[in-house]
């Protein structure tokens, strides 16, 4: 089909306010040209083409539409580039991802109001915790003082040696660094426990926190609920 002779743009005779608000309705048009609409383009070969559907050979750039006398009525594209696309995808599934996030947020929120519907039961599991701590810090602790009582006989035994160390045997001295070892190992873990009390408060100071903003909305909600029917 021949192109078609072209009038002067409307939006030439219109003030600026006139001008965007055509251009807004000029591109809610183009997306749905209606009957009779005229595509046309140039190609990137130089070439310009015309037909009444979008053109295969202009989709990565602009296409006019113009009405039966040579009016545009808008425009339309170019279609999204790979790299667009790809960004819209990555846009999408970080919405989705965010939808998923705030969904399961909401389901934990739900099982830890379900778990300790009040503060006492909280309480609770945190001694619960804390006593698990306490039982092997415990054992550690016994382990040490076992370790002491045994270094200390053979401190004795090193009294005869007191003068020249050097001059223990080799299997009395390597007791003696296994003893220090194994102390010092103890006493790392007993550290390590102190440290996992410290985080245990951590955690349920920070449940805590949350749980008593979802009990204050959950008695809100309760209060505001009319009572059910007899």
């Amino acid at each position: 089909m021949a192109a078609l002779p072209l009038k002067p743009p409307i939006l030439w005779r219109l003030g600026a306010g006139a001008a965007l608000a055509t251009l807004c309705g000029v591109a809610a048009q183009a997306q749905q040209p209606g009957p009779g609409g005229i595509y046309t383009c140039v190609d990137a070969k130089g070439r310009r083409l015309t037909a009444d559907r979008p053109i295969p050979e202009c989709t990565d750039r602009e296409q006019r539409v113009l009405g039966p006398s040579g009016t545009e009525r808008g425009r339309v594209g170019p279609l999204l580039s790979d790299q667009e696309r790809s960004a819209q995808e990555a846009q999408r599934r970080k919405e989705a991802e965010d939808r998923a996030r705030a969904i399961e947020e909401r389901r934990r929120e739900r099982v830890m109001v379900a778990r300790y519907p009040d503060q006492a039961a909280h309480d609770a599991e945190r001694a619960a915790a804390l006593a698990k701590i306490d039982e092997v810090t415990a054992v550690a602790e016994a382990r040490v003082a076992e370790l002491r009582s045994q270094r200390r006989k053979l401190d004795t035994e090193m009294e005869f040696y007191r003068r020249d160390p050097s001059k223990a045997p080799m299997g009395l001295r390597r007791q003696i660094a296994e003893q220090e070892d194994a102390i010092a190992q103890q006493q790392r873990f007993i550290a390590s426990q102190e440290d996992e009390k410290r985080r245990v408060h951590q955690r349920f100071d920070a449940e805590l926190a949350q749980l008593r903003s979802l009990w204050a909305a959950q008695a809100a909600s309760a209060t505001a609920s009319p009572p059910a029917p007899r």
